[in-house]
C-alpha cells in the first residue's frame, strides 16, 4: 500500500455544514434520493448526540492505530475523524486520551468501522462516537497506513473533505459538492413532514394524503368484513 499523509485538504463552509446537521441523518438521506448511508453497523455509543462536519480519513492495518494519531495532526476546528481498517477488525483502536487530543483540536465526533474502548470515559468526556464494535482489546502503533484518502464504510466511499452527519438513526456521507443542495432540499422536506404533521394531528391519514388507496387497489388488496373473510377461509377448494 502507497502509504500518505495528505494536507489542506478542501472543505465546505462550516456555516453550511451546521445547517444540513440540523436537518438530522434521516431527513437528508431522503431528501438526496437515499443514497451516502453508511448502514446499520455502525451505532452510536450515546445517546442524543447529533453532529455535523467534514471528514478527516484514516486508513489503518487491523490492531493497529498507528495512523489515528497521525490524522490528529491533520484535524482542525468542525471535522469529524472517519477511521477504517485494510481488513475486518473489532479491537479497540481509540478512547478517551485520542479523544481528549481530538476535542483540543475542535473535532465533533468519530466514526471508526472498527473498536473502540473507555466508552464510560468518552460518555462522560462528552465525545460522541459512532463505531463497530466495543472491546477492550488494545493495539499496536506500528504499521503505516494513511490519511486524508477515499476510504470505503458500509458500502460508501468517503472522500476527505465529505460531510459526514451523524445522529441516533447513524452516520451519512454527503459528497462536499452537494452540501448547499442538501440543505435545500432537506429544507423542503422538513417543511413538507411539517405540513404532514399538522395534517396528521387533525386526524388525516397517511392513506389519504398519500394518495395510496389507489395504489392498494392497483396491487389487487381489497376490503372485506370480518364475516366475509371468515366466509371465505372455510369455503370449500373448487375443484
Amino acid at each position: 500500500m502507497n502509504s500518505v499523509i495528505v494536507t489542506d485538504v478542501p472543505r465546505a463552509p462550516l456555516a453550511l455544514i451546521d445547517l444540513l446537521t440540523g436537518y438530522g441523518v434521516a431527513t437528508v438521506h431522503e431528501a438526496l434520493g437515499r443514497i451516502g448511508f453508511l448502514g446499520p453497523k455502525l451505532r452510536p455509543i450515546q445517546s442524543g448526540a447529533r453532529i455535523g462536519g467534514s471528514a478527516v480519513t484514516a486508513l489503518c492495518w487491523p490492531g493497529d492505530n498507528l495512523m489515528i494519531h497521525a490524522a490528529v495532526e491533520q484535524c482542525r476546528d468542525g471535522d469529524v475523524l472517519v477511521v477504517t481498517t485494510t481488513s475486518p477488525s473489532t479491537d479497540g483502536m481509540f478512547g478517551e486520551l485520542l479523544a481528549t487530543s481530538l476535542r483540543v483540536r475542535g473535532v465533533r465526533g468519530l466514526v471508526i468501522d472498527a473498536g473502540v474502548r473507555d466508552v464510560g470515559e468518552l460518555r462522560e468526556l462528552g465525545f460522541p462516537v459512532w463505531s463497530a464494535a466495543v472491546s477492550a482489546q488494545g493495539t499496536v502503533k506500528s504499521t503505516a497506513g494513511s490519511v486524508n484518502v477515499p476510504v470505503v464504510v458500509g458500502g460508501q466511499t468517503i472522500r476527505p473533505g465529505d460531510v459526514v452527519l451523524a445522529d441516533d438513526d447513524g452516520v451519512l456521507c454527503v459528497p462536499r459538492a452537494d452540501v448547499a443542495r442538501g440543505v435545500e432540499l432537506a429544507r423542503a422536506r422538513t417543511e413538507n413532514e411539517a405540513a404532514a404533521r399538522e395534517a396528521f394531528q387533525a386526524g388525516e391519514l397517511g392513506l389519504d394524503r398519500y394518495g395510496l388507496r389507489d395504489k392498494l387497489a392497483s396491487l389487487g388488496v381489497r376490503y372485506v368484513s370480518a364475516e366475509d373473510y371468515a366466509r371465505e377461509q372455510h369455503a370449500p377448494l373448487s375443484r
